[in-house]
């Protein structure tokens, strides 16, 4: 993929530009918010010059912006159309309707993974003939390493902002009345109780293992395709999708099913892209890590090589939240010229706002703002407008 380049704007036409950059810099300014810490970039589409820039280079927590990276290299290094499995493998073998020893249900990474799907996997043995099991029901999630959060989260985002990391979760691991810290073995023992209303006895208790190389398949479900995936993580800005697919990518892609390697795939894919990589620093998929540093300038170049790429374009536009419209942004922009013409991932945590995206096929752009905290209402206003006046050139251009 070809390097992405921005130019600055030669000097005869940079005067004509002045008005509309210092009102683009009036609207930035808010109450409580640090012009130090914060960064903002526009970039015209058609030419790639900048519209503004400022602290374009500065490393910032980018929050829930992060999940752009996410986006671009599950979209790359995965396709839009894979899918996720969620297996029933079968140790032992099957005299009559009787199958001696255990039975494995196998995740690989699921977000999305139902209770429906769960007890379809249990019809699914029951139609194959078998009518009890000797052995145990294993629950099997070693396609994922064992850490259940993301590097540099706060301790109260474990449950709260994200359900447990495994690669087998049924229902987000909400049992009805709490979320559990141990959700393969809840899948695996609801497993069992659908395996039983399914006509199939289990003579053996639950627990955790890994299937045996020679275990068989007996049953098989599918996520949705990955593209539907990306669109649900960035319009409702999931956290837990964000990590499950950073975990997947690693697995498929990389050395293992760890956000580590996710993020070895991900930046050999950014910058092989041409993505300004400096001062950018990601340990996680969703944004929440305190680690987590990404430029204005980065994220506008990485957002902009998804727009030039014909491949992807269609899903990342989609999958965007519109202002005043849908996701994230149905509360935010719903008069004036934004509305229905800018999509952007929003971001919000107690130290980070920001707000990334596209206006119409005019403009993209990039708006990171830090504090400690950071006034979120104060920070979302400023993006608003900034956002607002970006749509009305676009609107004015195009009309």
């Amino acid at each position: 993929m070809a390097t992405v380049a921005f130019f600055l704007v030669p000097a005869a036409q940079a005067g004509s530009r002045n008005a509309f950059q210092t009102r683009l810099a009036r609207a930035l300014r808010a109450r409580h918010v640090s012009p130090s810490r914060t960064g903002a970039v526009a970039v015209d589409l058609r030419t790639g010059r900048f519209v503004f820039a400022r602290n374009a280079h500065l490393p910032l927590r980018p929050a829930s912006n992060e999940k752009l990276a996410t986006t671009y290299t599950a979209l790359t290094a995965l396709g839009p159309s894979f899918r996720i499995e969620t297996d029933v493998l079968g140790d032992g073998q099957l005299t009559g309707t009787t199958w001696d020893g255990d039975l494995v249900l196998k995740g690989y990474g699921d977000p999305a993974l139902s209770l429906a799907q769960l007890e379809s996997l249990a019809q699914q043995v029951a139609a194959a003939g078998i009518k009890q099991v000797t052995g145990r029901v294993l629950g099997d999630e070693s396609w994922f390493d064992a850490r259940r959060t993301g590097l540099g989260w706060k301790a109260q985002f474990y449950l709260h902002e994200s359900p447990a990391l495994s690669a087998l979760i049924v229902n987000r691991g909400w049992t009805g009345r709490y979320e559990t810290a141990r959700p393969a073995l809840m899948a695996t023992q609801l497993f069992r109780s659908d395996l039983r209303r399914a006509g199939v006895a289990v003579h053996g208790g639950t627990a955790l293992g890994v299937a045996a190389v020679e275990a068989v398949p007996l049953a098989n479900v599918e996520s949705a395709p990955l593209a539907a995936l990306v669109h649900h993580m960035d319009v409702y800005s999931d956290n837990f999708y964000a990590e499950m697919l950073l975990k997947e990518i690693g697995a498929v892609q990389g050395k293992s099913g760890s956000a580590a390697a996710g993020i070895a795939v991900s930046r050999q894919l950014l910058r092989a892209a041409g993505v300004p990589l400096a001062g950018v620093r990601t340990v996680d998929g969703s944004g929440l890590s305190l680690i987590d540093r990404w430029t204005p300038l980065g994220l506008a170049s990485l957002l902009r090589t998804m727009w030039q790429d014909p491949d992807l374009r269609p899903y990342v536009v989609s999958a965007l939240p519109i202002a005043g419209e849908t996701g994230t942004l149905d509360h935010r922009m719903r008069k004036g010229p934004a509305r229905g013409l800018v999509r952007a991932k929003t971001g919000t945590t107690d130290n980070a706002s920001s707000l990334s995206g596209f206006v119409g096929d005019r403009f993209v752009f990039s708006i990171l703002e830090n504090g400690s905290p950071v006034r979120t209402l104060n920070a979302e206003a400023s993006q608003n407008r900034f956002a607002q006046l970006l749509a009305g050139a676009a609107r004015s251009d195009s009309g």
